[in-house]
């Protein structure tokens, strides 16, 4: 095995993907109103989260991610691997004391910004080079580690006067990364590719008080993803393979991660494996004038809701993190121009061929753009008279499932948002059964576990399935 730096054509093909790499790697890092004191900035770290195995054994997160795709490398083939993920670095606030020490604080307020404790995350790169043909059998196994580091960084006022200073630490990590690969049974030049990356940190809690997710956070690899890219050949895509590839793509395990095709679209040379669940060949928005990190939400509303906070809450997003600090000042400075281009983009306009439009009906009359009106609304609001969404009840499996019920939530394959299926198998409280005006039935459910249930119950902020997407729970009467 060859362990060294990147050839630069490798890195450059890389460069292609690092944009949608860049947004996996800080996705959630950071959400609108982009202030520490928000609720939802106090959950940190959404995806990826590889924890260390002393503590992992008994959450719901995990220690490992583990793929397998499918590739055809041509003769004399290597294969190139990016591990990317954050190290979690505690900040601490301190103020100057008169006799020149410094004194821990819970905020230190300054002109322009509010500097409040917070973990920064600290982009890691590990590079693995191999020999397609060194990864037969056993394949190859490169550990790495990440030392405890303490620094500190002066803070001065508008004046250049010391004020205080800002404590960072990070802990020791270590990790390993486990290459091999298989050939597929059958005429095909194929092989199956297994890529698993491991926290391997030895940290436990060393009592009770510590045994908390805050606590396991600067000992893990946050929002862990591979870059995997081939000198010579391709890769198959996971998500859309040749008929022939159908089975030995069925036969693959992705556990915690899902592997789709990246870089330019057409080229297969290149994979990303993200935490979230992508398309092949993802790419960032022209339009998007820069980094979010939340992208649950749309652009436009975002950069006008940052906008629009008011000084007091941009000083203490300023102070939260230098990454919220860029966004303000991006919300605050953006052009006329680059906002209007954010209010919407089609993307894939094709020729549609049909019928000509129906003639005008007798006794209808078409509206300023031509389109016929209809004899009666299609829709009837007094019709919603009768409907309770917090009393109404529907039928499950030959049980009644109403508000305060407890069922287990069952996505479907078909209609199922990529984000539901991490779901499967989760336990939830039924909120409300709505009706929509189609006639179909929908449960507005909270996740049994969630930190955040109460904030979304306040909010009405709920998940939704169908009622044959949830099983009841038998201690429901």
């Amino acid at each position: 095995m060859t362990v060294t730096a990147f050839a630069s054509e490798t890195k450059e093909r890389f460069a292609l993907a690092r944009q949608v790499a860049d947004a996996v790697l800080f996705e959630g890092y950071v959400l609108y109103p982009y202030r520490a004191s928000a609720a939802k900035n106090r959950l940190r770290w959404q995806f990826g989260v590889l924890v260390p195995p002393g503590w992992g054994a008994d959450c719901e997160e995990h220690d490992f991610q583990h793929t397998e795709c499918l590739m055809e490398p041509k003769a004399g083939a290597t294969l190139s691997v990016e591990v990317r993920f954050l190290h979690a670095r505690r900040r601490t606030v301190q103020r100057a004391r008169p006799d020149g020490g410094f004194e821990t604080v819970a905020e230190l307020r300054l002109d322009d910004r509010v500097l409040v404790p917070w973990d920064e995350g600290e982009e890691e790169r590990v590079e693995v080079v191999a020999p397609v043909d060194e990864l037969l059998g056993d394949g190859v196994t490169h550990p790495f580690r990440r030392p405890a580091r303490e620094d500190t960084e002066p803070v001065l006022d508008a004046t250049g006067r010391t004020v205080g200073r800002l404590l960072r630490r990070s802990e020791e990590i270590s990790g390993t990364i486990r290459l091999s690969v298989r050939e597929l049974d059958g005429p095909y030049r194929a092989v199956r590719l297994t890529a698993v990356v491991e926290n391997t940190s030895d940290w436990t809690p060393a009592e009770s008080r510590d045994a908390g997710r805050d606590a396991a956070l600067p000992h893990s690899l946050v929002a862990t993803h591979l870059l995997m890219a081939l000198s010579a050949g391709s890769f198959l895509s996971m998500t859309d393979p040749p008929e022939w590839a159908k089975g030995a793509v069925a036969a693959c395990r992705n556990l915690h991660t899902w592997p789709v095709l990246a870089g330019e679209t057409g080229s297969a040379d290149l994979v990303l494996s993200s935490p979230i669940i992508l398309e092949d060949h993802p790419a960032i928005a022209p339009e998007s004038p820069g980094a979010l990190y939340d992208a649950t939400e749309i652009d436009e509303i975002l950069a006008l809701r940052t906008a629009a906070l008011t000084d007091e809450e941009k000083r203490e997003a300023r102070g939260t993190d230098d990454r919220a600090a860029a966004v303000i000042e991006l919300a605050d400075s953006m052009p006329a121009e680059v906002l209007e281009r954010l209010h919407g983009a089609v993307r894939s306009l094709r020729p549609a061929t049909g019928p000509a439009a129906p003639a005008v009906p007798d006794g209808g009359f078409p509206d300023e753009h031509g389109v016929p009106r209809p004899d009666t609304p299609w829709w009837d609001p007094a019709s919603e008279a009768g409907f309770d969404p917090t009393r109404d009840h529907v039928l499950v499996a030959g049980r009644p499932v109403g508000k305060g019920s407890r069922v287990e939530l069952r996505p479907g394959l078909r209609r199922t948002d990529a984000q539901d299926i991490f779901l499967r198998g989760r336990t939830a409280q039924v909120e409300a059964v709505l009706h929509d005006v189609d006639g179909g039935v929908h449960l507005a459910v909270t996740v049994e576990g969630d930190p955040g249930a109460d904030i979304r119950r306040e909010q009405g902020r709920f998940l939704y399935f169908q009622p044959d997407e949830v099983t009841p729970l038998e201690d429901d009467a």
